[in-house]
């Protein structure tokens, strides 16, 4: 009768064991076994292994079509303030362009220049420039979307990383998320083997 109570109080133990159990195979069960594999007539095989390419095609979508897409590429470049930021950079080589290279190419030309010139000749150019950079860049992002599938590229890289990086990379970023669970399926089963014993002594 002693045994039997004591392996009567140890239920909530086994229970949140193979609660963690569970759990913890089924996380192993995302990425092996690596090939099918025949056990007791049933085939195994690894989640992301077996669905790489669909699970890639449904990320590349993701990416293509929501998170990054080319519409909001030419919002930004194109934004006043981003253009704005060039300028400087642009305004620079103008300048030496006015002062240093003119006087190489043409240097007859550039005897009749003066700083006074040189600074309402820059000022022209970059009020044009601000005017034409967000023209100059739709029409690239315009070209670049009919050359660049952002959607294939990503899900050629996806569907080509083998299933030990897909692992790595995922137990790089989610292995307290991973422990997490564990814990929390041992825990769950431990209530569960509480509860299992409170309601056999309500019952008795």
């Amino acid at each position: 009768m002693t045994r039997l109570a004591w392996w009567f109080y140890t239920i909530p133990f086994i229970s949140a064991f193979i609660h963690w159990l569970t759990i913890w195979m089924a996380l192993k069960l995302l990425f092996h076994p690596r090939q099918p594999k025949k056990i007791l007539g049933f085939t195994l095989h690894g989640v992301f292994p077996k669905r790489q390419r669909q699970i890639a095609e449904s990320l590349g979508k993701i990416v293509g079509q929501e998170l990054l897409s080319f519409g909001d590429i030419e919002q930004t470049i194109t934004n006043p303030e981003n253009v704005r930021k060039i300028l400087p950079l642009a305004e620079e080589h103008i300048d030496n362009f006015l002062r240093n290279k003119l006087k190489e190419s043409m240097p007859m030309i550039a005897m009749f220049i003066g700083d006074k010139t040189i600074n309402q000749l820059k000022t022209v150019f970059m009020a044009e420039l601000e005017e034409l950079f967000p023209a100059i860049m739709k029409n690239y992002i315009a070209n670049l979307r009919n050359d660049l599938d952002l959607e294939r590229i990503v899900v050629d890289k996806i569907a080509a990383f083998s299933t030990d990086r897909l692992e790595a990379m995922l137990n790089q970023f989610l292995t307290k998320e991973f422990r997490f669970v564990e814990v929390i399926g041992a825990a769950l089963g431990f209530l569960i083997g509480l509860l299992q014993i409170m309601l056999t002594l309500l019952m008795k």
